[in-house]
C-alpha cells in the first residue's frame, strides 16, 4: 500500500505530508490514543491512499479511526473527508456547522473549485469529493469535547480566515491543531530567529477583526504548541502570535489602500503588493533565498491572498453602498 511521508512529532501525534503541489506545502495530522485514531484535516481526495498507508504503518486499520475532523472545508483541509469516511466505517465526521452542508453535498465546492482550476486541473490536484452521510456527521459546537481513547479533543469556533473554521485543542500535548487560524509557517523560511509566520487571506471570508479575536481565544488557553497545516509543529506560540496579528493587520491595510479603486487591475496590484510585503518580511527574518525561489514558494499564497483581499474589499464596498 502507498504510504505518505510522515513523522511522529509529539506524544501520539503524527504529521503527514498530503502531497499537494509540492512537499512541505500542506500537512494533516493523525492523533493516536491507545488504539483509537482521529484525523485532523485530510488533505485532498488524492491524499487518502497515502493516509491509509500511514494507518497500516503504525500497525492499525481504518476500523480504528473514530473521528475525521477538518478544521474548515477548504479543499486542502477537507477534500479527502468523504473518501476517508467511506473507508473508515466507525468514524464520525466532526465539522463546523457552517461547513456541514458542503460536506453532506459537495456540489458547490466542486463547482467553485472547477471554475478556479478548470476541470482537468481540479481532477489532477484535488481528485473528486465524496459526500458524507448525514447520520455520520456532527456539527460541532464551540467548546464541544470528543473523547479519543482517554484523550480529549476540544473544538473551538475560530472565524477570521474562514467563517467555518474551528481549531482543536488536544488535552495531552496542550497544543492546538490550527488549520489556517495560526497562519502559515513554511519550513523553507525558518531561520535562526525561528519560524516566519504570516496570514493566509484566502477567499472568501477574510475577517480581520474576527480573526484577531480568535487568536485571543486560542492564546487564552495557554497552548504549548500549534500544529499548522502549512506547515508542522511550532513551539512557543506566545512568541509568534504578535507577528501573526501584525500580518493580519498589514494584509488588511494593503487592501484598504485600494478601497474605492475597483478597476480591473486592482487584484493584480494587490498581488504585487502582497508579494513585495511577503518577500520583504522574509528578508527581515533573515531568509537568504533568491527572490525567484521565494516567489516560487509563495506563488500559491500570493495569488490566493490577493483574491481574498479583493473579495473582502468588494464585500465592504457592497455594504457601504447598501
Amino acid at each position: 500500500m502507498h504510504r505518505a511521508p510522515f513523522e511522529q512529532i509529539d506524544d501520539g501525534i503524527y504529521c503527514i505530508e498530503t502531497g499537494l503541489y509540492r512537499h512541505g506545502l500542506a500537512a494533516c495530522y493523525l492523533v493516536r490514543s491507545e488504539e483509537r485514531l482521529a484525523f485532523i484535516d485530510t488533505g485532498t481526495d488524492n491524499s487518502v491512499p497515502g493516509l491509509l498507508g500511514v494507518i497500516e504503518a503504525i500497525g492499525l486499520t481504518p476500523e480504528h479511526v473514530d473521528y475525521v475532523i477538518p478544521t474548515h472545508v477548504h479543499l486542502d483541509h477537507a477534500g479527502g473527508s468523504g473518501r476517508l469516511m467511506a473507508t473508515c466505517p466507525n468514524a464520525r465526521l466532526v465539522v463546523h456547522p457552517k461547513g456541514m452542508p458542503h460536506m453532506l453535498d459537495p456540489a458547490r465546492l466542486i463547482a467553485g473549485a472547477t471554475a478556479v482550476y478548470g476541470e482537468e486541473g481540479f481532477k489532477k490536484d484535488y481528485g473528486t469529493l465524496l459526500p458524507v452521510p448525514e447520520e455520520r456527521a456532527i456539527a460541532a459546537e464551540d467548546g464541544q469535547t470528543f473523547e479519543l481513547g482517554g484523550r480529549t479533543l476540544t473544538f473551538l469556533d475560530t472565524p477570521g480566515h474562514a467563517n467555518h473554521h474551528g481549531c482543536i485543542l488536544d488535552s495531552v500535548s496542550k497544543g492546538f491543531f490550527t488549520g489556517d487560524t495560526f497562519g502559515i509557517a513554511y519550513r523553507e523560511f525558518e531561520t535562526a530567529k525561528g519560524p516566519w509566520i504570516y496570514a493566509p487571506t484566502t477567499p472568501v471570508a477574510f475577517d480581520p477583526d474576527a480573526w484577531l479575536e480568535s487568536l485571543d481565544k486560542l492564546m487564552g488557553c495557554a497552548p504549548r504548541a500549534m500544529y499548522l497545516t502549512h506547515y508542522g509543529r511550532v513551539e512557543n506560540p506566545a512568541a509568534l502570535v504578535d507577528d501573526l496579528r501584525r500580518s493580519i493587520r498589514d494584509m488588511a491595510d494593503l487592501a484598504l489602500a485600494e478601497e474605492g479603486r475597483a478597476d480591473p487591475e486592482r487584484q493584480q496590484r494587490l498581488k504585487t503588493a502582497v508579494t513585495d510585503y511577503l518577500i520583504d518580511g522574509a528578508r527581515a527574518h533573515g531568509v537568504d533565498h533568491e527572490n525567484a525561489h521565494m516567489r516560487e514558494l509563495l506563488a500559491l499564497d500570493t495569488e490566493l491572498n490577493s483574491q481574498g483581499l479583493e473579495v473582502w474589499l468588494k464585500r465592504r464596498e457592497r455594504r457601504a453602498a447598501a
